[in-house]
């Protein structure tokens, strides 16, 4: 099962790093006083909170291209719909952060001349970026879980390889209580190091 573990972290690690930039370009949307931006960033965030990962999986490997006439492939489909549901997730993370500093933070920094658009991003942003990371490691871990499910459209991930070690050997508990274990040590250990690097985030703000 090693290279379906390469797979799921792999699957894992490019759709969080995706998300991370494209949820912070949804929250600010979301907060912004232009109702045309703001509602379609709300509709989005409720879409996709709304709606199961599996159905969003099935949604851009199957739908998209029955729209949009071209030929699926799993790989990429599997990255752009664990990227839009993490997405959404991360965009009410870090609104939860923008929305968590003080106001009168961006009075003062209007006061002093500067933009909003410079204000957020000197000000407001470096503040919430350090107050979301302990919500966003959770996202990793819970985006780490759900990965398994992008077996469902073929990808070799830990859970395909698990089908198919079990369908071999004829052997289902083995196959599918080991490819569970594997889950268990992941999560475990990167849950081990983001409490490391929050730990270490809270001391450096206490000194």
């Amino acid at each position: 099962m090693v290279r379906g573990v390469g797979i799921t972290i792999e699957f894992t690690l490019i759709s969080f790093l995706l998300a991370i930039v494209l949820g912070l370009v949804i929250a600010l949307g979301r907060i912004s006083k232009n109702k045309f931006i703001r509602i379609p960033c709300q509709v989005y965030i409720d879409f996709i909170r709304g709606t199961p990962l599996l159905a969003q999986i099935y949604l851009v490997h199957f739908g998209l291209p029955q729209i949009l006439g071209y030929k699926p492939v799993g790989f990429i489909d599997a990255l752009i719909a664990l990227t839009l549901n993490s997405s959404a997730y991360m965009a009410e993370i870090y609104r939860g952060g923008i929305e968590s500093i003080e106001a009168g933070q961006m009075e003062a920094a209007r006061s002093l001349g500067m933009t909003y658009g410079q204000a957020m991003r000197y000000v407001i942003l470096p503040q919430a970026i350090r107050r979301v990371i302990p919500p966003m490691g959770n996202e990793f871990i819970t985006l780490l879980k759900e990965s398994s499910l992008v077996s469902v459209i073929g990808m070799e991930d830990l859970m395909m390889r698990a089908k198919i070690m079990a369908g071999r050997s004829f052997r289902p508990f083995e196959a599918y209580f080991t490819s569970a274990l594997i889950y268990l040590a992941m999560t475990f250990t990167f849950s081990r190091l983001l409490g490391r690097v929050e730990g270490r985030l809270k001391a450096s703000g206490q000194s």
